[in-house]
């Protein structure tokens, strides 16, 4: 014996608006009896259908598949069906694990950044990394901004920059030499897919918190500390950002990091 639900009692179990389920009867989807009295009712024989229209729509599917599907069933579209399902669950699946790489990620990377030694300059011999680049100088956090989402724009679906090292600046090395220490010439995004490279080779490094206007106290020491030790700063110099803005907005949790490459003696 079936058993009868008014158009309300269907809203709520499913958690949808009455609007929704007048826009199925609309397009012939989902098509209530009426009662005596002139109003709707599901039989149980049509939760089915409101199944396989939640879980299509869940992956992305168009009503007019889901129409075309109902109205149209048969074993080999049904087979067909699952197949796209399948391929739409992997998609989903692939983007979640992607998700959850780059929150393990960016955790790690603030884990890392609260035990960078701070104000002290050592020598590094980093690899070359890829990276995208946008030349552009620029001077305001607000320019930075606006290039910081142009970069992102590179790789639509990794949105993320809340806790993130892979981006920073050029500064313009012959400025800083000239004693003009925040100049910048450029934003950089590293990834493994850039179209550009920062270049491999030993660079000086120096980290600190708080404010990132002490950049033009700590690039001349960086380039004191070169002359020191018999080295010649080649470049580039950059800017990098383990904790900005972004993660924090208390600005003596922020951290920096400088890198000037050189020539050693």
């Amino acid at each position: 014996m079936s058993t009868y639900y008014k158009i309300g009692e269907i809203a709520a179990l499913y958690g949808i608006s009455t609007d929704i389920l007048r826009y199925y009867e609309e397009l012939g989807i989902l098509v209530p009896r009426r009662a005596p009295n002139g109003y709707r009712i599901y039989r149980t024989e049509d939760l089915w259908c409101l199944n396989v229209i939640r879980d299509l729509r869940d992956l992305g599917f168009s009503m007019d598949q889901i129409r075309s599907y109902i109205e149209n069933r048969s074993v080999g579209s049904t087979l067909e069906l699952f197949q796209q399902e399948m391929c739409l669950i992997d998609q989903q699946i692939a983007r979640l694990q992607g998700l959850r790489d780059n929150i393990i990620t960016r955790r790690e990377t603030i884990a890392q950044a609260v035990r960078l030694p701070l104000g002290i300059i050592s020598l590094k011999t980093l690899p070359e990394r890829p990276c995208h680049r946008i030349m552009q100088s620029y001077e305001t956090d607000e320019e930075m901004d606006v290039l910081i989402k142009q970069l992102v724009a590179f790789e639509p679906d990794r949105q993320y920059i809340i806790g993130n090292n892979q981006m920073g600046s050029f500064l313009n090395l012959s400025d800083a030499l000239d004693g003009r220490c925040q100049q910048y010439e450029a934003v950089f995004l590293l990834h493994p897919e850039g179209e550009h490279s920062i270049e491999a080779g030993p660079y000086l490094s120096v980290c600190y918190s708080g404010s990132f206007r002490q950049t033009r106290r700590f690039v001349p020491q960086l380039l004191q500390y070169a002359r020191d030790h018999g080295m010649a700063a080649c470049g580039p110099l950059l800017e990098l950002l383990w904790i900005d803005n972004h993660t924090t907005k208390h600005v003596e949790e922020q951290v920096t990091e400088l890198q000037l490459k050189v020539a050693l003696p």
